[in-house]
């Protein structure tokens, strides 16, 4: 199998910049919009005590955003209705929107489900879930009999 890679221009190939130009025009306007994830981006981490998840949600309200907890799913998810549009604007390019998502999160055993917090600020949705006592890291020393 041979592995072509974009961006780097073969020595002596005149096809190669026409082809990565005609592909940007495509992926800039067609394909974009299309294969655009509607998705937010998230990020999710441990820590001794806790797990957190970050998810980059700008544009809303706070009203907006619903977290529920059903067993060990966690699920975000937020519906913001789109503005209006004035009819007598046209626009050249709209690229982003206001619509709804969902992202559900399967929480380990060791999840607190007492203990999840959420703050919403500057655009991103901080989930953080406390570890059940018996389940945080614990450290000691074992004595060699």
């Amino acid at each position: 199998m041979t592995l072509v890679k974009f961006g780097k221009e073969p020595k002596n190939n005149f096809v190669n910049p026409f082809f990565n130009d005609v592909y940007s025009i495509l992926n800039d306007s067609f394909l974009n919009e299309r294969s655009a994830s509607r998705v937010p981006a998230v990020n999710i981490a441990e820590s001794d005590a806790q797990f957190e998840i970050d998810l980059a949600i700008p544009g809303l309200n706070k009203e907006d955003i619903k977290i529920n907890l059903d067993k060990n799913v966690l699920s975000v998810s937020a519906d913001k209705k789109t503005e209006t549009i004035d009819e007598n604007k046209k626009f050249t390019k709209r690229e982003y929107s206001f619509n709804t998502f969902s992202r559900s999160f399967n929480l380990p055993e060791s999840a607190d489900h007492s203990k999840i917090d959420a703050d919403y600020v500057n655009g991103v949705l901080k989930l953080t879930i406390a570890k059940k006592e018996e389940a945080k890291f614990q450290t000691r020393e074992i004595a060699v009999k």
